[in-house]
């Protein structure tokens, strides 16, 4: 017995130690590749987002080139008309901003290798200097007088040079699309490989009985994920001239570090801005890919297309043919506010939680079309004249669809009263909203809630 009782305890505690030293060094692989990995999607993502970056630049400074050529023929004309040498004193201004935007231009259509855009630049380029030798330059100097003339010249080179801008605006666009469907595949391949290493590291917790502890370590390695797409596409506004712009965002889990509620505020132009809230199905990475495709994709359809109708139309397009989950879809309204003229046009995706307030009163903002991505469907824009002091309050559904303790849903006539009842400031208006939302749901939220406030007018 004695001999038994030495051979048990030997037999069983050889396999419980090398069982635990493999699944720990197990365990020390596979986070290594997860940080890796992380690491990898990191600096990927942030490559491509860095090149959608210097692609809205292309697209500020073409459109800048644009307007300074327009600005170029006003001032001749205007020289010609009038023959005041305010006109003639402009004009060099006006070549030079259009030279060094054309430059700036020619930079990044070299670095990005877009050779038929890079021709086309050159050719509009060589054209508006023979423009200025033949045209511009003549009627400056009181060689030649008349506005019929200048318009007669002008006419011949116009149609020459809007090609050649198309030209480059088209291939602008195409690589655009391009480095969306790229992020998509970057962040897709990361995906599958760490979903086949989660499902190892789960299988391998439950036989040892650690399914707790590992579950956890994954999590913190998904977070790592997450926390570096967030700061990639998070939300965002810009400051607006003669308005103010105020937002919020609250989570309503401490576990998903990515939601898919958006908003963004955008500067087309000096006075045009682009409006924009969205509420992407689904939680995590997923819903995190799409919102950055959906953020982008808006982004550059917006430089080309000034409807939002139109945009919707096309992203929604978009989304028919980039989605195999027919689980996900988009809500979303977009406005393009005119800051000077104080109206906005403004189309909405099955985006029923968009409101204007009007001094006491508020009111929901229509739909105009259905949700994204699961049809083919058309859409309106709307226009609203809007006064000073007015508030436009974009919120996701986690507004409307908030829960007291009993379960009951606010909707859209409580959501109105908070609104009419929170402050003026647009800031102060949004932290106020997810205030009352928590405080409504005892301190407990049901949904995300992202909320963004301009007030037209007033800076």
């Amino acid at each position: 017995m004695r001999g038994v009782g030495t051979q048990v305890p030997f037999r069983i505690a050889v396999p419980r130690i090398t069982a635990t030293v493999v699944f720990t060094a197990f365990l020390a692989v596979t986070l290594f590749i997860a940080v890796q990995g992380a690491f990898s999607t990191r600096a990927q993502i942030a490559a491509t987002f860095d090149r959608h970056a210097k692609l809205d630049q292309a697209e500020i400074a073409l459109e800048q080139l644009v307007r300074m050529q327009v600005s170029e023929e006003s001032a001749v004309r205007a020289y010609v008309v009038t023959g005041e040498a305010y006109y003639r004193d402009q004009y060099p201004t006006f070549v030079s901003i259009l030279d060094q935007r054309a430059q700036s231009l020619a930079v990044v259509l070299a670095e990005e290798r877009l050779d038929n855009a890079t021709l086309a630049l050159r050719e509009y380029v060589s054209a508006q200097n023979e423009w200025r030798d033949q045209v511009a330059r003549p009627m400056l100097s009181g060689g030649e007088r008349g506005a019929g003339r200048i318009d007669q010249f002008t006419r011949l080179f116009a149609d020459y040079e809007h090609q050649r801008i198309q030209t480059i605006r088209t291939d602008l666009d195409a690589l655009s699309k391009q480095l969306s469907d790229a992020t998509i595949e970057q962040v897709n391949a990361t995906l599958y490989v760490r979903a086949f290493w989660l499902l190892v590291f789960g299988l391998l917790a439950i036989l040892f009985n650690a399914y707790r502890s590992r579950v956890d370590h994954a999590l913190e390695s998904e977070r790592a994920t997450t926390d570096i797409l967030q700061r990639a596409i998070r939300s965002e506004h810009v400051a607006l001239p003669g308005s103010s712009v105020g937002s919020a965002y609250q989570s309503a889990t401490r576990h998903v570090a990515v939601g898919g509620d958006i908003f963004d505020v955008y500067r087309l132009s000096d006075r045009l801005a682009m409006v924009m809230v969205a509420d992407v199905s689904g939680k995590g990475i997923d819903a995190a890919v799409l919102s950055a495709f959906v953020k982008f994709t808006v982004r550059s359809i917006a430089f080309a297309r000034r409807d939002p109708a139109t945009i919707l139309a096309e992203l929604n397009t978009a989304l028919m043919h980039g989605l195999d989950d027919p689980s996900l879809f988009v809500s979303m309204f977009l406005g393009m506010l005119d800051i000077e003229s104080h109206y906005l046009l403004y189309a909405s995706a099955g985006h029923d939680t968009a409101f204007l307030r009007h001094r006491a009163d508020v009111r929901s903002l229509e739909v105009t079309g259905p949700v994204l991505g699961v049809m083919e469907a058309t859409y309106e824009t709307r226009r609203l004249s809007l006064s000073r002091g007015d508030l436009l309050v974009l919120t996701t559904d986690g507004l409307s669809e908030a829960r007291d303790r009993r379960g009951d849903i606010l909707g859209s006539e409580g959501a109105c009263t908070l609104i009419a009842r929170a402050s003026e400031d647009p800031q102060l208006l949004a932290d106020e909203l997810i205030a009352r939302v928590r405080e409504r749901g005892g301190n407990h939220m049901s949904d995300d809630l992202a909320v963004l406030a301009v007030r037209v007018g007033v800076s």
